[in-house]
């Protein structure tokens, strides 16, 4: 989680997980600097497509984990029901 410091990312890329670190972890992180980072970087189309695709893949993993379901289980059950219907 120390994609700040890495150079692995571009500046835009570093943009968006911080506003994800701000959905996922902290919403008081989506101050005025970072939304005046996502609108210089991001359309406003993109700025709610990346915080949509956010709050669904981590809410998704938030609601497997509290049926305590194990990487593959639900796509394994998905395909078997699949198979019987």
């Amino acid at each position: 989680m120390q994609y700040e410091k890495s150079e692995k990312f571009t500046l835009r890329e570093k943009i968006a997980l911080r506003y994800a670190d701000a959905i996922m972890y902290d919403p008081n992180q989506a101050d005025d600097i970072l939304w005046a980072q996502l609108k210089r970087e991001f359309s406003e189309a993109e700025i709610v497509e990346i915080g949509y695709w956010i709050g669904f893949t981590f809410g998704g993993q938030r609601w497997l984990k509290t049926l305590s379901a194990k990487q593959g289980e639900f796509d394994a059950y998905l395909k078997a029901n699949k198979a019987t219907s």
